[in-house]
């Protein structure tokens, strides 16, 4: 058998020039970012605008909170979806379609009539952004292989987490300025270019026709079971919390459902809807279980912040957009060096150090006050952006290193599943416990026991009187936050402590086009 060249180089120069990105590699990353941007902008956009439209469509935070929640469940029920749609279909024509769907959701949501019509439209907006994710996450990983993964995260991680910069100061001006329904109208121009870029570089890859047929006994399981577990969740902000018969009910519903999904994957000898073996992989089982307490430090904040500068401070959505830049910035900061160091030292040296900066960071939002210096909070913000760059990204590369490459494209759509698993569950969780923090300390105007119509609701006048104990509320809800964020730590300490090289991956080739 004649020798390989590219084998033949010398070891250390070898090994440097196939760790590089090429240039092709990294100009599909950036048509891949061009359509994934769209999503988590439109998440970061709409969180500024909650008290917005909290106030116009007269809801309280328990139902606001669905706009986003919603969303995100739609994006996790699909998920599951993508990785056969994949495989059946191919990476290109998954993707555009899911650009259309996008555009189409977007388009929707911009002419909602009521809260109700807004919610149903973001859900036919997550189901395109739920596969666009999972999918351009798909095409790099095949393009770069696992040795490479830590550099291609490092370039679409960037962007994914400049949304944070963007999003919010783009969305505030939207809200403030113009009108909230252009936060999703300003989808239709992005699509259109991200189409137009997927057309002209994504490679054709018609995907196998013996593919084997979706998982249907798993659809019917597996993304109920999500939806049951985070409305339980959601519900505990009514009367009697997490004890109340119905919240336990919902939950335990989706526990079954969840659990009745998993002994069906084991089950199954075709390839489930996911292939809960993968977590046989000690690796991937933790970084999976770092990635889902990632989604609600992530989302959770994202939520709670711009909250806390529009009704604690009495901030207009611009403004809450410019002081939550501060994160992204940190983020955008730390992403490149964190891909570097994935890469030669292993995730296990990076995302520790990541998880106790991003402690840090949280530290002096969980002690605010209604006077807490802005620049002590923007410089909170930086630094809690340096601990999310170096934790997420490296998390979710540390999962692909040790699987096969046939099995990157399922294990890549899991661990977005999980993600947003966590978002929602962090989403719903920290809007109960805000909601019931402001009820137990804000009177409702004209008496009646708390602030259930919604803090957007709550009169400028009477904000200003109750400024210090809407901070309290929020100090009080960011302090369960911490712990969440703190939990992080005990499975970043068993990730991989070596990098992709030192696996003994062999060089991947270039994907078919």
């Amino acid at each position: 058998m004649s020798e390989n060249p590219a084998t033949r180089a010398a070891p250390t120069g070898g090994a440097d020039r196939l760790d590089r990105l090429d240039r092709p590699t990294i100009v599909l990353g950036l048509v891949i970012v061009s359509g994934t941007v769209m999503a988590i902008l439109d998440t970061t956009i709409v969180n500024v605008a909650l008290e917005t439209l909290g106030r116009d469509f007269h809801t309280g935070l328990s139902t606001i909170q669905w706009v986003i929640t919603g969303y995100m469940l739609a994006m996790g029920t699909v998920i599951p979806l993508t990785g056969w749609a994949v495989d059946r279909f191919g990476g290109r024509r998954v993707w555009m379609t899911s650009i259309v769907l996008f555009v189409l959701g977007s388009v929707l949501s911009g002419a909602a009539w009521n809260i109700g019509s807004l919610i149903v439209f973001r859900v036919v907006q997550g189901l395109g952004g739920g596969m666009l994710m999972p999918t351009g996450m798909a095409i790099l990983t095949m393009a770069a292989g696992p040795r490479r993964m830590g550099r291609m995260m490092s370039i679409v991680g960037v962007p994914m987490l400049l949304g944070p910069v963007l999003g919010p100061v783009l969305g505030g001006w939207l809200v403030q300025d113009v009108d909230w329904r252009w936060i999703f109208f300003v989808n239709l121009p992005v699509g259109a270019l991200a189409f137009a870029l997927a057309w002209w570089k994504v490679p054709h890859d018609h995907g196998e026709h013996a593919a084997p047929g979706v998982d249907l006994r798993g659809l019917l399981l597996l993304p109920p079971g999500f939806v049951l577990l985070i409305y339980g969740l959601s519900t505990a902000s009514s009367g009697g919390g997490f004890g109340r018969p119905s919240t336990i009910a919902w939950l335990a519903g989706g526990a079954v459902l969840v659990a009745l999904f998993a002994l069906h994957s084991l089950r199954r000898r075709e390839r489930a809807l996911i292939d809960v073996r993968l977590f046989a992989d000690r690796t991937f089982a933790t970084a999976a279980v770092a990635v889902f307490f990632v989604g609600i430090a992530l989302m959770g904040s994202m939520l709670l912040i711009p909250l806390y500068f529009q009704i604690a401070r009495g901030e207009g959505a611009f403004a809450a957009g410019l002081l939550l830049a501060p994160q992204g910035l940190g983020a955008a900061t730390a992403m490149p060096l964190a891909g570097v160091v994935t890469d030669k030292l292993g995730a296990g040296r990076i995302v520790p150090v990541g998880i106790v900066v991003l402690v840090l960071g949280t530290v002096p939002f969980a002690t605010v006050g209604a006077d807490t210096p802005y620049w002590l909070l923007g410089g909170a913000l930086y630094v809690r952006g340096l601990g999310l760059g170096c934790t997420m990204m490296p998390t979710m590369s540390a999962a692909l290193t040790t699987l096969s490459r046939a099995v990157v494209p399922r294990a890549s759509s899991t661990l977005n599943i999980i993600i947003q698993l966590g978002g929602s569950v962090g989403t719903a969780l920290l809007a109960v416990v805000l909601s019931r923090q402001i009820s137990d300390r804000v009177p409702r105007p004209g008496g009646g026991g708390g602030a259930a119509g919604g803090p957007g609701q709550i009169p400028e006048r009477i904000r200003e009187q109750v400024a210090p104990q809407l901070a309290d509320a929020f100090a009080h809800t960011f302090r369960v936050a911490l712990i969440l964020t703190a939990v992080l730590i005990v499975p970043a300490l068993l990730l991989p402590r070596r990098g992709a090289r030192d696996h003994g991956t062999a060089p991947d080739a270039p994907p078919p086009v």
